[in-house]
């Protein structure tokens, strides 16, 4: 497994561009499977989780070919209703295809999910909805088995804002007869996003970005040619890596609004920020000040940040609270972290976290995504040399990370086995 050699201490200075959003590009790629034809997606991210959907989606019996930022699908045909362990164990985002498959072919058979261990993420929720809308499940040998000969429209209530929940569903009621209601439903700038791919397609669909989603079924969509947003973890993350090494970066390619409550916290503690429409300069401070968070569905704090955000209140003046209230199992960092020389204390769902002057380089160990995206930033603020092992869970969400840290000035290196 590939490692990250980081030689910390220097400040960040220059311009980066933002990749195309991971967890907007996913369900956009599994909505080409209601357009039979040729779907274009622009402004694409080359990651690992990109290439598995793209995988699974051949497996359906689709042609995939991505070059650079743009990927091309070609689903006139689906041979195959089955998306196998074997690709959703590697990324839980595998699931999204039950829903376009199932509105698409009358019968989805998907594995259960996997990714992250960053706790349980139940999918029963998915499956509620599409029993509501007339489908038939089984769960049988780690799979879901859903079959409707056509869906129906239904009002569908959300116990918590699920992301993927609302995007199945808003996929399969894209072709049910009649109106579907989705209330408690997400609001993430993805979830737009889907939206907005859908609605290119002629897809029907009011609310998107608000609690309740209206979706009208059609007769039948058209391929889709779109263009993926920029990500806002990634974003949020170069924010986090110029305040942590009082680096003076400018990041293009991004959206503001997507990181309004990042920007906000970030702020508080120091950092100068200006930004326009789609691009953010950030000043880090010489020493950021503590500030609590408490992670939120959107447009709360995002959990996707709570990792990051707490590598840089490990350096700053005082103590500060950090509390996880999305996931039960997202504090692995914290003992890395601590490796490094970190004050953290766990109670619960929150980390009690006292600033200290500096962390020191040590060899540590990536558990997670976001995880991985913490320890790189503990690595370029620390004295000394960090090496972080199993990094390949970095290659699933960040493009080329540090190919993009060595154009800010960083000393890193990917180490090769």
């Amino acid at each position: 497994m590939d490692r990250i050699e980081i030689e910390g201490g220097t400040g960040l200075k220059g311009n980066v561009r933002i990749s195309g959003a991971k967890n907007a590009a996913l369900p956009v790629m599994a909505a080409s499977i209601l357009g039979p034809g040729e779907n274009i997606i622009l402004n694409i991210p080359l990651l690992r989780d990109i290439t598995t959907m793209g995988k699974l989606l051949a497996h359906l019996g689709m042609g995939y070919h991505q070059e650079d930022d743009e990927a091309i699908l070609q689903s006139e045909n689906i041979t195959s209703i089955e998306a196998p362990y074997d690709f959703v164990k590697t990324m839980r985002a595998s699931v999204l295809v039950l829903g376009p498959l199932l509105a698409r072919t009358g019968e989805a058979k998907v594995s259960l999910p996997g990714g992250c261990a960053i706790g349980a993420r139940p999918i029963n929720l998915h499956i509620m909805g599409l029993e509501k809308m007339g489908a038939r499940i089984n769960l049988s040998e780690g799979y879901i088995h859903a079959k409707a000969k056509k869906l129906k429209g239904a009002t569908i209530y959300f116990d918590m804002p699920t992301v993927t929940g609302t995007e199945n569903l808003m996929m399969a009621a894209t072709l049910a007869e009649g109106e579907t209601l989705l209330e408690n439903a997400a609001c993430e700038p993805e979830i737009i996003d889907l939206a907005n791919a859908l609605i290119s397609m002629g897809a029907d669909i009011e609310g998107a970005g608000t609690g309740i989603i209206k979706i009208k079924g059609v007769t039948g969509l058209r391929p889709l040619h779109y263009k993926i947003i920029p990500d806002r973890i990634e974003t949020g993350t170069f924010l986090t890596a110029a305040a942590i090494t009082e680096g003076d970066v400018t990041i293009d390619n991004c959206d503001p609004v997507h990181t309004e409550s990042f920007i906000s916290k970030l702020r508080e503690t120091g950092s100068e920020i200006t930004h326009n429409s789609s691009t953010i300069t950030v000043k880090g401070p010489a020493r950021p000040n503590s500030e609590d968070i408490k992670t939120m569905p959107y447009p709360g704090f995002p959990t996707d940040m709570q990792a990051q955000f707490m590598t840089l209140m490990t350096i700053a003046e005082g103590t500060s609270l950090i509390t996880e209230n999305i996931f039960e199992n997202r504090f692995m960092h914290v003992a890395e972290l601590k490796r490094m020389g970190a004050d953290i204390k766990i109670e619960g769902a929150t980390a009690k976290v006292k600033g200290v002057e500096f962390l020191k380089g040590a060899p540590v160990m990536a558990t997670d995504l976001r995880a991985s995206a913490s320890l790189i930033l503990a690595g370029l603020a620390a004295r000394g040399t960090t090496v972080i092992d199993r990094v390949y869970h970095l290659d699933r969400g960040y493009e080329k990370i540090e190919a993009k840290f060595k154009q800010l000035g960083a000393k890193i290196r990917r180490i090769k086995e």
